[in-house]
């Protein structure tokens, strides 16, 4: 992985530049909504950011062999079809982060339950074990002891099936309270504070704010003045902002409000990002070419109130009448 280069119109040459851009990322983030991957519009997508004819065809080698696609035709022409697997690569590449934005809209208010899983599973199914303990781990659950994780979200029939299917479910026991301690603290903020490490998480995503809040900025100039956003500068500029995020939602448990402090830099996060691509789509040159992670873009356009609140900017301050 090398960080893309160039000269780019929103003067963040050096902000984009040394950013490692996966080639993976980038294929799955040209995946249009039926999972289908044109090489035509690859290969385009992938000269803007700075990837080379080969790294592109390395990458699709790999996906072939590991069973996630498959190739209709050859060269230019070809199409590259997602299997069943490699749907559920694509479901869970974008998944994580429409959830984000999706709690982050939610009304219901967090009914103030703690979901507890217990695992005592055999040394002897050891591998199991630890794709259990894995699972658990991105499905945003915290260690309580050894064996033990918790969740302030009802995963329960999801914890069961991938157990399930790894055959270890009859060493898996799960439970609902009402009250948890841990350590003598019961206050459920202090406790989602202490098991989820929030103030390493928020001071992720306060670095990801500090280091994109000027490409609105300077979106915002470009639109005033009327120039246009070149795709060398659109599309490597998407992509090293996504894979930033990405970094910083993988790692967020995306506990409930009432969990978290306020305000909270994720949400701001997740505003830049939404509000940056809109600006950004808005100034593109190239129009209707091939861009990157437009079906996450729909989806979050799905969302209702996936917008900033009036008067509020993507940081979460308030802003002047007329600001954009």
């Amino acid at each position: 992985m090398t960080g893309t280069t160039g000269r780019h119109p929103t003067g963040l040459a050096d902000v984009v530049g040394d950013v490692d851009l996966p080639t993976r990322l980038l294929v799955f983030g040209v995946a249009r909504h039926d999972g289908t991957i044109p090489a035509a519009d690859l290969f385009a997508v992938a000269e803007a950011c700075g990837r080379s004819p080969e790294q592109v065809r390395s990458c699709l080698r790999r996906l072939l062999k590991e069973g996630l696609f498959v190739r209709d035709g050859v060269g230019q022409r070809a199409v590259y079809r997602p299997t069943d697997a490699g749907l559920r690569a694509l479901a869970a590449f974008g998944g994580r982060a429409l959830l984000a934005h999706a709690r982050d809209t939610a009304d219901a208010p967090w009914d103030g339950r703690w979901h507890l899983v217990a695992f005592a599973v055999p040394e002897a199914r050891r591998p199991a074990r630890d794709a259990l303990r894995e699972h658990l781990g991105r499905s945003g659950g915290a260690a309580v002891h050894n064996g033990l994780y918790v969740s302030p979200h009802p995963w329960e029939k999801d914890v069961l099936a991938v157990a399930d299917d790894l055959g270890v479910a009859e060493h898996v026991t799960t439970a609902v309270a009402d009250e948890l301690a841990v350590g003598g603290e019961s206050d459920p903020r202090r406790l989602a504070e202490r098991l989820w490490r929030l103030d390493e998480l928020a001071a992720r995503y306060r670095a990801f704010l500090d280091r994109w809040s000027g490409v609105l900025d300077r979106l915002g100039e470009m639109e005033r003045a009327g120039e246009p956003l070149p795709d060398s500068a659109f599309l490597p500029g998407a992509l090293a902002m996504g894979v930033e995020y990405r970094a910083c939602v993988d790692a967020d448990p995306l506990l409930p409000r009432e969990l978290l402090p306020q305000p909270w830099p994720g949400r701001a996060a997740r505003e830049l990002l939404v509000r940056s691509r809109r600006l950004a789509l808005r100034l593109r040159e190239a129009g209707g070419r091939p861009a990157l992670f437009a079906t996450y873009h729909d989806l979050v356009d799905a969302l209702p109130g996936s917008g900033t609140a009036p008067g509020e900017g993507a940081d979460g301050r308030q802003t002047r009448g007329g600001d954009t």
